[in-house]
């Protein structure tokens, strides 16, 4: 398969960190949601409509952990996107990631694991149930969607990389390549994108990799091949296109976090009694809306299955 190379950006057209906090900040501020009126309209970009040419799951177990709630549209989902490497508005990944070429795909799996190994998509995947989990998503920035992902748990992987008894987290490091990735070339973020979970959160059961969306192989634009899901966390702890997997002894620092530690703690779930240092976190849009008037779930409404795992701790310092 031929895929054509992103167009290249010109310095001067990438908006320096300083910059797109600030203006990220005063959209926030000036109407209390996003601009998002693309979503609806002729200036939305054209999404990647599902395959019909070998690209479609079979045999998905439907999973008992979804949401009731209606999922938003392929539309939606595959084209308001904050995946950085391809860069910081929310239509450049559709626009630029038909760059991004997703097999053959490798992911490494070393550090505190009995048996490491270079792992191939493809043998990963050979013969291992998926099932649809249809969860919330709920990013930072206060909009949220719902989304049908297809993928399995977490806890199968690592259960197989044979964890030592020195494994306490886990760190997930993404593609990070200038040539496919045009995102990359600016300095915004300190490349690769690298986050982590405590191994409990990483090995809970709604913790999934997810490769796959409306029973169709993931898009580029939503972090194909394989992404992490992990529903009850900001959308900074949504790492995608992984490429390594390691397990830690001592707690990881993600890039966002090393970024920006005031911002960005390492925990991120989700509360609506703490507030970004920026805005409030007490509400949110659901896309395709246009303003914050939906509370905030605690642990984006996860937890009953959850909230056990942060029991005794100061949620405010531990954010």
């Amino acid at each position: 398969m031929l895929i054509k190379p992103a167009p290249d950006i010109r310095s001067s057209e990438i908006t320096d960190k300083v910059t797109y906090l600030n203006r990220r900040a005063f959209i926030q501020t000036a109407i209390g949601g996003l601009a998002i009126g693309a979503l609806a309209g002729e200036a939305t970009v054209k999404a990647q409509q599902p395959a019909a040419h070998g690209r479609k799951f079979e045999n998905i177990r439907r999973s008992n952990l979804s949401t009731t709630e209606t999922p938003n549209t392929w539309q939606q989902i595959t084209t308001y996107n904050n995946f950085y490497e391809f860069g910081v508005d929310k239509k450049d990944a559709a626009t630029y990631s038909k760059t991004l070429k997703t097999s053959p795909w490798t992911i490494a799996t070393e550090g505190e694991v009995t048996r490491p190994a270079v792992l191939h998509l493809e043998e990963v995947l050979k013969g291992r149930a998926l099932e649809e989990r249809i969860y919330r998503h709920r990013c930072v920035e206060g909009w949220s969607m719902v989304i049908p992902w297809i993928g399995f748990p977490l806890l199968d992987l690592i259960a197989q990389l044979q964890p030592t008894s020195k494994a306490r987290f886990v760190e997930f490091t993404s593609l990070s390549d200038p040539s496919q990735m045009p995102g990359v070339r600016a300095s915004y973020l300190r490349w690769p994108d690298t986050e982590g979970l405590r191994l409990d959160e990483a090995m809970h059961p709604l913790t999934i990799l997810a490769v796959g969306l409306y029973d169709e192989v993931l898009p580029n634009q939503d972090g194909a091949p394989i992404r992490l899901v992990v529903p009850w966390k900001y959308g900074f702890k949504s790492i995608k296109s992984i490429v390594r997997i390691r397990l830690l002894e001592q707690q990881p620092v993600g890039a966002w976090q090393r970024e920006a530690p005031q911002e960005y703690g390492f925990y991120a779930n989700v509360n609506p009694t703490v507030d970004h240092p920026r805005w409030s976190q007490a509400k949110e849009v659901r896309l395709p809306g246009f303003f914050k008037n939906r509370p905030t779930q605690m642990f984006n409404g996860y937890g009953d299955q959850v909230a056990s795992l942060y029991a005794g701790m100061d949620l405010k310092r531990n954010f």
